[in-house]
């Protein structure tokens, strides 16, 4: 099946070129010159999304955490310069990756590449129901509680999936941070409880119930 891809960046020299390189690879290509287009074309539900950070009016991290709670696909952050703390702040924000302009092409596709085999080797799972009020939709990456639909951003269900899946096994920040957002990014694993005290808050609103539990000094685990 042909992948969607959405591309988003204020250059038009890097939009012609990302452009060219992905149809002639085999995709289809959506493409924004702002962030103010980015959220329009985002309604055509692409399956990955390369989002240029630094964009006049709304940059990227801004798009991004507009949209996350409402799009699942992969986000790539596209930027000239990156510090650990903007790293940590895109990933709060609900990016899945980083590449750093001047970039090698071929490197932006196979990372591409990946992202996708990884959606997909997460659509084959199923459904599992764990409680009388909990339901998660592995293929569909949902949560129902109650029958009613919570909205987790990717790497909070990631969280979810590789807890609910373990449940009783206790993981630390470091083993959540490699398994979620992968071996090959070097980000601090301290984002792992931002994203915790999020899918928290999110349960809190519609359940009594500690679905993730703390085992202090250790790390957590799924009591659901």
């Amino acid at each position: 099946m042909t992948k969607q891809i959405l591309i988003v960046d204020d250059e038009a020299d890097i939009i012609k070129l990302l452009q060219d390189y992905f149809e002639i690879n085999g995709y289809q290509v959506l493409t924004a010159r702002s962030g103010t287009e980015a959220l329009q074309k985002v309604a055509y539900s692409p399956d990955i999304i390369l989002l240029d950070i630094n964009m006049p009016e709304i940059n990227g991290l801004e798009v991004c955490t507009r949209i996350r709670d409402y799009v699942s696909c992969p986000i790539i952050f596209l930027t000239a310069k990156v510090e650990e703390t903007d790293k940590i702040n895109g990933f709060r924000a609900g990016g899945d990756d980083y590449i750093v302009k001047p970039f090698s092409i071929d490197e932006l596709g196979a990372r591409v590449e990946a992202h996708l085999r990884r959606e997909q080797r997460q659509s084959i799972k199923t459904q599992t129901k764990f409680s009388e009020d909990l339901v998660i939709d592995y293929s569909s990456r949902m949560v129902y509680c109650k029958g009613c639909p919570i909205s987790f951003a990717k790497k909070e269900f990631g969280i979810i999936e590789l807890l609910s899946i373990n449940s009783g096994q206790v993981f630390d920040k470091e083993h959540i941070f490699e398994r979620v957002w992968g071996l090959e990014h070097e980000g601090d694993s301290a984002v792992v409880a931002e994203h915790i005290r999020r899918i928290r808050v999110k349960f809190t609103e519609v359940s009594d119930h500690v679905y993730i539990s703390t085992v202090w000094g250790v790390g957590y685990k799924w009591v659901g």
